[in-house]
């Protein structure tokens, strides 16, 4: 066991620890009372929900060696408190402490940005795994260990969570971790003082302003991936070249930047891409400025891409996973043969085929921006009507709801306005705000709060040759109400509907298109 001072060393304290709790021994670390065993310490969190030095009592009930806390001790209380400037900074240091650095045996890649970063780190974790490598991944859809998948409370869980699965990854083994790293985990410090070698910027487009207030403080936000407040700056930086954002994502001194794109100014850019519904195909062109010093020409490397993913918005992705790869040493030709094996990721442009004369798409996109990218892709592949069902989240930004409702009603030809996750709002008031910007529109549309009544009015609408985008939940199998979370897969909806409708059944026949 570690020594409390060890396991605090380099936290900032707003006390200097006395001999006694200095040399106390601590058996481990949690955030989570009920989680609490003997000598552990507990760090009580101050929340919006719930102030976490309510459950301090309960900590030391079983067994807590002593509580810290950015929060002063209450009155009353006796047992050993420990103040410190920022709370989950201090859990950050303290859990790398704890498992003795285990982002330096292991390396860390990072993934940040608005859209893509969950495509991007599945891509990653193929490309490594396909290459030999025993990794870990932590995303939005789920986490795996060595194979192993888990499920995915957070998209990036607390930083003892990721210091415990790196330690858990190196005692297997292991040699990478690849995570999606949210603006709220970067705001919240959840990965604060981390060292990753290889930091990824997909894009920035407006979401989350819920939360940080402003886009400016969004990209504040992500800027921490590859400027931050504590430790060392990422080892290599991937940096979209066709997003303006990336210009505020540079980092300190000492990182080697890699740009993607289809941009001529990019490191790393695609040529010659072919899009269709068996996936995707291009060359990965690579000028490698590590051997432009003496003003040599570049040494270009040029690489056949091809990937089962559909859409052009994966060639972005795919080029993100090939600069990760390039910062790892892997050669691009065995990077491309990588991501090539990764085949689909749940809920981002998944299909759903019963047999049906036309297109059927879940996917991911609650965001006006990504709703965009995603009927474009639908209508690249359909030859008909584009038909699109969304809704809007409820607590969560206002502002980006009329804007979903423009994205649909100019691009699609039908749209059926739903409800997606209300959360404590009335679904009637959030469509009412995406009406607003639909409604600036002529396209034919419906609005149906009922959400699986929605799916099946757009299913019913389909004709031969059209595309049905059901935006929104994408791999979420669940919806949130104001009073309970209800079982609601959207892909299970789907596929339930068109069997209802007759499809895929035996006296079936498609006709000719």
């Amino acid at each position: 066991m570690m020594t409390l001072s060890q396991v605090l060393a380099g936290v900032r304290l707003r006390r200097e620890l006395i001999p006694e709790l200095a040399k106390m021994k601590v058996a481990g670390l949690d955030y989570d009372s009920r989680r609490i065993e003997r000598d552990f310490l507990f760090f009580a969190f101050p929340g919006s929900r719930a102030d976490g030095r309510k459950f301090a009592d309960d900590a030391v009930l079983r067994g807590a060696c002593a509580i810290v806390s950015e929060s002063p001790r209450p009155e009353g209380t006796e047992y050993p408190w420990i103040e410190v400037e920022h709370g989950r900074q201090a859990l950050a240091g303290a859990a790398r402490n704890f498992y003795r650095q285990p982002d330096e045996r292991v390396a860390f890649s990072g993934i940040t940005g608005t859209n893509g970063k969950t495509t991007t780190t599945y891509l990653i974790d193929a490309m490594l795994r396909a290459t030999g490598k025993t990794t870990a991944m932590i995303g939005s859809i789920e986490y795996r260990m060595a194979g192993e998948r888990r499920s995915a409370p957070n998209t990036t869980p607390e930083s003892l969570d990721v210091m415990r699965m790196a330690a858990e990854l190196s005692e297997r083994g292991g040699s990478h971790l690849t995570m999606e790293v949210s603006s709220h985990a970067l705001a919240l410090s959840r990965v604060y003082g981390f060292g990753f070698h290889t930091a990824v910027f997909t894009n920035l487009t407006r979401d989350h302003l819920d939360f940080h207030g402003t886009m400016e403080d969004y990209a504040a936000a992500k800027q921490l991936l590859f400027q931050p407040q504590n430790g060392s700056a990422p080892q290599w930086v991937i940096l979209n070249a066709d997003d303006p954002a990336s210009e505020q994502m540079l980092p300190a001194a000492g990182s080697t930047v890699v740009r993607y794109g289809v941009s001529r100014s990019a490191d790393l850019r695609a040529e010659n891409i072919r899009s269709g519904f068996q996936g995707l195909s291009f060359d990965a062109v690579y000028k490698n400025e590590a051997v432009y010093k003496n003003d040599a020409v570049y040494q270009q490397q040029r690489v056949p891409v091809t990937s089962p993913l559909v859409g052009g918005v994966n060639v972005s992705n795919i080029l993100a996973a090939l600069g990760t790869g390039i910062s790892y040493g892997i050669p691009l030709a065995e990077a491309a043969l990588g991501v090539a094996t990764c085949t689909a990721v749940p809920g981002r442009f998944e299909r759903i085929d019963e047999g049906q004369p036309f297109l059927v798409v879940v996917d991911y996109a609650h965001t006006d921006d990504a709703l965009r990218n995603a009927i474009q892709i639908v209508r690249e592949l359909g030859k008909g009507r584009v038909i699109t069902v969304f809704g809007c989240g409820g607590d969560r930004d206002r502002t980006k709801r009329p804007l979903m409702g423009m994205a649909a009603g100019e691009l699609s030809d039908f749209v059926v306005l739903t409800s997606d996750n209300p959360r404590s709002e009335d679904p009637l008031d959030i469509m009412n705000d995406a009406m607003v910007g639909l409604g600036r529109f002529d396209t034919p549309h419906v609005a149906e709060p009922d959400r699986e009544r929605a799916i099946r009015k757009a299913l019913e609408e389909a004709r031969p040759g059209d595309a049905v985008l059901i935006a929104g939940k994408g791999h979420e199998t669940y919806q949130v109400l104001k009073d309970r979370t209800i079982h609601f897969d959207d892909r299970e909806i789907a596929r339930r509907i068109l069997v209802a409708l007759g499809y895929n059944s035996p006296g079936y026949k498609k006709k000719p298109e």
